[in-house]
């Protein structure tokens, strides 16, 4: 498995980030708060799954779904997904995630 890796300051960053790739994926994706870090994985070389861009800042998110608000950059929990014009994000906490210690070894 081969990881590049783009950190960002602020969990907003993160949000901004993955929204601005949302139109080709859906208004719901999902992140996770694992050891200190909230991240998520993007598949470089999906035919093959052997190449993937880590993003992450530090920070943890409890579980649950978090709107986010491109224009004014904010976040929120929330209980449901309500709206088609907002981001949302899905945040899980692994017990374990092999591939995150794999990438979080090699910072």
């Amino acid at each position: 498995m081969h990881v590049e890796y783009e950190e960002f300051e602020t969990i907003e960053d993160i949000f901004m980030y993955m929204s601005a790739a949302a139109p080709p994926m859906k208004n719901t994706m999902p992140v996770n708060s694992y050891k200190g870090f909230v991240m998520s994985f993007i598949p470089l070389s999906p035919a093959t799954g052997d190449s993937y861009l880590m993003i992450y800042a530090k920070g943890n998110l409890e579980n649950g779904i978090y709107e986010f608000d491109l224009s004014s950059k904010t976040y929120k929990k929330v209980d449901s997904i309500e709206r088609a014009d907002k981001n949302y994000f899905v945040c899980i906490t692994p017990k374990r995630n092999t591939m995150a210690d794999a990438a979080l070894e090699k910072l």
